[in-house]
This record gives C-alpha cells, structure tokens and sequence, in this order.
C-alpha cells in the first residue's frame, strides 16, 4: 500500500468487526488482521468488495465517510437524476464542508423529499445520523444508535455501485474503495463522472 491511511489506521476492528457482520468467507479472509486497512485490503483481495466497502464505511470518520458517499453517488449519477437527489447529496457536501446542526438538519429535510431509493438520499441521511440527537430541535436530545451513520454510508456506497448498470458494480467498488483509501489517506476522493 502506496499511502498512509491515517483517517483510518487507529480504527479498532474487533469493535467494528460485529457491527459490519461479516460473512464466513470474508470472516476467514480477516482471520488474523488487527488493522482495518489490512481487513480491507485481504476483503479486496478476496472479491469480497461489499464487505471492505462496509468495513471503509465505518472506519473512516463521519465527515469523510459522508464526502466518501457522495463522490460514489455523483460517480455514477445519471444525467436525469431526479431533483431531490441532487439537493440531497449538494446539502450533505454542504455539512462536510460547515458541519453544523442547521446544515445536517438541512440534509435530512432534502433526504424527506426524496424516494430514500438512491445514494444521494442515503449519503443526506447519513449526516442526520451524525449528530447527537435525532431528535426535534429544543428537545430532550435523542442520540442515534451507534454505528447508524456509517450503514447509511455503505448503503449509498452499495447502491451507487448498482446504480443503472448492475454489471459495472465490480469494478464500481474497485474504483471507490481507491477513493475511499485516497480520502483516509487526507485527499478528496474525487472520481469523474462515469462514462456513459
């Protein structure tokens, strides 16, 4: 490995080992690993690409994991992305950016307007989870479930990779779990838009 993940380097992966529930094969590939880049890397290696994406999801940090999920979501965006979707993933790059209540209440208002049927809407509900309550405003503060966040992440990740063309969804993870190292190595995790 070229880079230094140190977004995600620290991350424990006994503890995050249950909450990404890892098939037996997947499971047998890890056996042994005590880093998440290395879990990732094996799982990779493996062909178990959903289940390094889910592990990535939650390892790296909230406001990466977003930023991770919405350069996946406009990667394979189509031309005629519905409205709501759009505003959906430009409000949770907007909390990655100002990370603050009103933004990542913003994101889950546009997340409402959408279907909740595609990456963008999941990358917006992502950010509400984030926070420390879900909750109205001026009330007694609601935490979300752990780890709630990092399953929206992974799911607005998997979603992006099947998005119109199921057929592209290896090489679609390949691809972000690249941007997804790129960003816990400190980048931006940016990916072109995807040939038509």
């Amino acid at each position: 490995m070229s880079q230094t993940l140190t977004k995600i380097a620290g991350k424990d992966l006994a503890g995050l080992r249950p909450v990404v529930a890892l098939p037996a094969g997947a499971a047998a590939a890890v056996q042994g690993c005590n880093q998440v880049p290395e879990a990732i890397d094996r799982l990779e290696s493996g062909d178990f690409l959903i289940e390094a994406a889910r592990l990535l999801a939650h390892a790296l940090p909230h406001r990466e994991a977003v930023w991770w999920a919405c350069m996946c979501a406009a990667h394979t965006a189509p031309p005629d992305l519905p409205d709501a979707d759009r505003l959906a993933r430009e409000a949770a790059e907007r909390w990655v950016r100002h990370p603050d209540d009103k933004n990542r209440r913003a994101a889950m208002h546009q997340a409402e307007a959408t279907s909740f049927e595609t990456p963008e809407a999941w990358a917006a509900v992502a950010v509400f989870w984030c926070g420390d309550t879900i909750g109205p405003e001026d009330q007694p503060a609601v935490p979300p479930a752990p780890h709630v966040a990092g399953k929206a992440v992974a799911g607005s990740v998997v979603l992006a990779a099947l998005r119109t063309d199921p057929k592209r969804q290896v090489l679609r993870l390949k691809r972000f779990l690249e941007s997804g190292r790129n960003i816990a190595a400190g980048g931006s995790g940016r990916l072109p838009a995807e040939d038509a």
